[in-house]
């Protein structure tokens, strides 16, 4: 029996996208345009649906130079192209499938960054198998496309585990990539959805001085004062540009695991602990004003700090750290879109080492909430100068940079 294909359409989620489709997918999506936040959906039958969408971001930026303040650097960047599958096997099952260039800046090849078999039963509990975002703070759950401002991991509080390298490694240099890992999340939500959870189990650090193999153990626990935050699985938004209704979410996070951080020789247990906040409010005047704000605090005991300065192993950072941001979406739309003018600061404190901070104001272009946007920033301090160096010998000088960042989601 032939089967027929209807097209409906629906939102892809926080970091998903549209992967390669048979040539009878690519054919039907020629002939519609997607009129919502994400990618198509094709109905097979009562149960199943296949769903595509692709999304890019990339990038203009200059940076003075530490050593000559009249020399400034000019960066044209490709910062993502990701691809995405979702799809529906049975009412119960499902899955997800979508791609990253991780290694545009050196010519491109696509990899793998998602792949997930999900068991959805009910909104108080669901199961999520195989690579995929391991729960931390919101920054990490929004992932790059669905933050409020461009450069949020680049100008921002130190990384996850998970996020420590692009690349998935096994000679103890990696936990992860692009905030993912190999592992399982238990996850969904109570008391009318305002009480969110999600609970996870991954490799974490891969070799090294985790040669026995202990579990990164991750959670994340967010409540909704107000109105309930709607999003696919247990991602999230750092803005919904006065769509998601009065918004006030706290949320707590963190990580650990034995041996997940140092050498072979000298190992250290890492433990990473946020907590972030999201208020949203749409004003009388069609406005919406946003604020967002995250602490972390990184601890690492066994770890010596002879053998950080000695380099090698896995590094991470241990120290606090806090990223706050206020923005305002003007009521009137100019041409297409409406701007949304807004300032940040980030302070990051390392045990032993220098302080750094970062001052950044900007001018986001909304043309389509999280699909269409234009950003530019421009910032200054320190702490790209003085980067992942975390040792008592880092030094770095204050500069100023400009970033024109483009946006597009389907």
């Amino acid at each position: 029996m032939q089967k027929t294909v209807s097209l409906t359409f629906d939102r892809a989620g926080n970091t998903l996208g549209t992967a390669l489709v048979s040539g009878a997918l690519v054919a039907a999506a020629a002939v519609y345009s997607p009129l919502s936040e994400a990618g198509a959906t094709f109905k097979i039958d009562d149960t199943k649906w296949v769903s595509i969408g692709a999304g890019l971001r990339t990038s203009f930026s200059a940076s003075e130079s530490a050593a000559n303040a009249q020399k400034w650097s000019n960066d044209f960047n490709l910062d993502n192209i990701r691809l995405y599958l979702n799809g529906q096997v049975h009412k119960y099952f499902k899955l997800e499938f979508n791609t990253e260039c991780q290694t545009c800046g050196n010519g491109g090849e696509m990899r793998i960054l998602d792949v997930i078999g999900k068991v959805e039963v009910d909104p108080l509990f669901n199961l999520w198998m195989g690579r995929m975002l391991v729960p931390a703070e919101r920054r990490e759950m929004n992932g790059p496309f669905y933050s409020a401002v461009y450069g949020i991991y680049s100008k921002g509080t130190p990384f996850e585990p998970s996020d420590y390298n692009l690349t998935i490694r096994n000679d103890g240099t990696s936990a992860g990539s692009y905030g993912r890992d190999d592992g399982a999340t238990f996850w969904g939500s109570v008391l009318d959805g305002h009480l969110q959870y999600a609970v996870g189990f991954f490799r974490g650090l891969r070799g090294g001085a985790n040669n026995d193999d202990n579990i990164l153990y991750a959670q994340r626990f967010a409540y909704n004062f107000l109105d309930v935050e709607k999003n696919p699985g247990y991602y999230t938004s750092g803005t919904y540009y006065g769509k998601g209704g009065d918004i006030l979410t706290v949320g707590v996070s963190n990580q650990y695991q034995e041996d997940g951080a140092g050498t072979v020789t000298d190992k250290g247990t890492f433990r990473g602990t946020a907590i972030d906040v999201l208020f949203e409010k749409p004003l009388a005047d069609m406005g919406v004003v946003t604020l967002n704000g995250e602490y972390k605090n990184y601890g690492i005991s066994g770890y010596s700090m002879a053998s950080r300065l000695a380099g090698g192993g896995f590094s991470m950072f241990e120290g606090g750290a806090y990223d706050v941001s206020a923005m305002y979406l003007l009521p009137d739309k100019v041409w297409v879109g409406q701007f949304q003018p807004y300032i940040r600061y980030v302070n990051v404190d390392p045990v032993q080492s220098a302080t750094r901070e970062n001052y950044e104001v900007g001018l986001n272009y909304i043309i389509d909430s999280h699909n269409a946007k234009v950003m530019l920033m421009y910032d200054y301090g320190d702490l790209a100068t003085k980067g992942l160096n975390y040792t008592a010998t880092a030094s770095g000088s204050r500069v100023s940079s400009v970033q024109l960042g483009f946006q597009l989601q389907i």
